[in-house]
């Protein structure tokens, strides 16, 4: 058999096997997704049980972040140069493993560790899993519900670890938290090791950008921290300041690298094309808006309405009912019909919308009246959002930059994630801290002054919401005015990766 014939039979393997690929894709993605929220809500518990100290236990949700986020463009190029598939296996059973040692742990240095060993496996398995889906789905059609399922997940998977972490935590134990990984990594690495036909001719074989790893996990790991720090320590705090200025000078230092050497980590032709950057910035920008109201609509439930963990992750299925019907429903059907654009502008906007009704939020409100229309909102427009969001920013990229371009989507929500965490946050830790300095004085008996500290609270929440209300209007602006394809077409273009003579099918955007 001829060297092309062989290839023309890899890429029929592999397009016969991609419905059952996707399958064990967004299990791993899931897992990915879950874990992230997940470990929240058992974080009390284990906090107690492995004596970590008030001050130390952030570390339990910050270790991970800094590992994921610091080494996901690294993660990228792995999976460009060492194969996608091996990757994604290779990431799938790590995470396994370090999932049941956080499980196991006796101390809170074990637990720290684990966590970053996540985080570092997540960080290969994560731009591996989007990667996969980029080179096996090509028909746009097909394409739209491939990325409608994964952009369901990847939205509303937050969301349901919150369920199941409320679940595992009270009625099992906090580190069925971690254990609960194991099974789903083991059905993720068997099925897509006997089923993903990674199409040939993608890799990309140039030698690795040591300097581009060291000064992108460097910059990326320093503006993670540097936000987790500000949540802490203020905004004001010398050190705080230094790590913002040394992760923007690294940064910088990438930047230049990358323009520079041969074979760059980051090439800067995926985040200079204007379609993909404005998915980058607008995407994070979504992200940094719903992981603050995650955190505060968890502590609302919780600590104002009293509502137990189990019924905090029951609370928030309405949202994720609302990401899928506008993921797989809205974004899918009119993926191929319209430009993204047209898609993701109005879908921020009516997540901000959702936003505003949880502006409204009192000590009395009603879930039914104020929660649960703002949630279903919410989830309807990030789905319908999030779906043209994930296919373009790996659309049209050629077959050798899949596995970075699609770290970048990974990055940009990651760090967005750091940042809405701090960010609203100290926004609401203000706000909540001057209410009660002016209110306090004029409660007289303990149970005035716990009111006061509780409409305090509520008070610092719709002022972060609101500011999160703000960040969504701008990336509506940006999908609008720097996303400027039109919808997609079936034309393909011939693949340039290195050492690929034949023509590889990738769908480009008809202008």
């Amino acid at each position: 058999m001829s060297e092309t014939a062989v290839k023309a039979h890899g890429v029929a393997d592999a397009h016969a096997n991609r419905w059952k690929a996707l399958t064990f894709i967004a299990l791993a993605q899931l897992m990915v997704v879950l874990d992230a929220t997940i470990v929240n809500i058992a974080l009390p518990s284990a906090q107690q049980d492995l004596g970590i100290s008030d001050g130390n236990r952030q570390w339990v949700i910050t270790a991970y972040a800094l590992a994921f986020g610091g080494l996901l463009l690294f993660g990228g190029r792995i999976a460009d140069l060492w194969g996608r598939k091996r990757t994604f296996v290779a990431g799938l059973i790590g995470f396994a493993a370090a999932s049941a040692i956080g499980g196991a742990a006796t101390n809170e240095a074990m637990m720290l560790g684990a966590r970053a060993l996540q985080g570092a496996f997540g960080a290969l398995l994560a731009p591996a899993a989007l990667s996969l889906l980029a080179v096996m789905f090509t028909e746009p059609k097909e394409r739209a519900k491939a990325f409608g399922i994964y952009g369901a997940i990847a939205g509303g998977g937050g969301a349901v670890g919150f369920i199941l972490g409320g679940v595992l935590t009270e009625y099992m134990d906090w580190r069925w938290t971690f254990f609960v990984n194991i099974p789903f990594a083991i059905i993720a690495a068997s099925g897509a090791y006997f089923v993903i036909r990674e199409p040939a001719g993608g890799r990309n074989r140039s030698p690795l950008d040591i300097p581009g790893v060291i000064l992108s996990v460097l910059g990326l790991v320093t503006l993670v921290y540097a936000f987790t720090r500000a949540e802490s320590d203020g905004w004001g705090d010398s050190t705080t300041v230094g790590l913002f200025v040394a992760s923007a000078v690294l940064l910088a230092a990438f930047a230049v690298t990358e323009s520079k050497v041969k074979a760059p980590l980051l090439p800067l032709r995926v985040i200079t094309e204007r379609n993909r950057g404005g998915v980058y910035l607008s995407l994070g920008l979504a992200i940094i808006a719903m992981f603050g109201l995650f955190l505060f609509l968890t502590y609302y439930l919780q600590i104002v309405k009293g509502y137990s963990p189990v019924k905090t992750g029951f609370a928030f299925l309405p949202m994720i009912g609302g990401m899928m019907v506008g993921s797989t429903q809205i974004g899918t059907r009119l993926m191929t019909r319209v430009a993204p654009r047209l898609l993701m502008g109005p879908g921020f906007l009516v997540a901000a919308f959702g936003m505003l009704f949880l502006t409204q939020l009192e000590i009395g409100s009603s879930y039914s009246g104020v929660i649960l229309p703002g949630m279903v909102l919410l989830g309807l427009g990030m789905g319908t959002a999030f779906m043209p969001a994930m296919s373009l920013a790996t659309f049209g990229i050629e077959p050798r930059d899949a596995g970075v371009a699609s770290a970048m989507v990974n990055t940009s929500q990651q760090v967005g994630g750091a940042i809405g965490t701090a960010l609203l946050n100290t926004i609401a830790a203000s706000a909540t801290t001057s209410y009660i300095k002016d209110h306090i004085a004029g409660a007289g008996s303990k149970t005035q002054q716990q009111l006061v500290q509780l409409e305090g609270q509520v008070h610092g929440y719709t002022n972060a919401i609101w500011f999160a209300v703000g960040i969504l209007v701008l990336a509506a602006t940006i999908a609008a005015t720097l996303i400027n394809t039109g919808r997609p077409g079936s034309t393909t273009v011939a693949g340039s990766a290195e050492g690929v003579e034949d023509e590889v099918a990738v769908p480009v955007a008809m202008h």
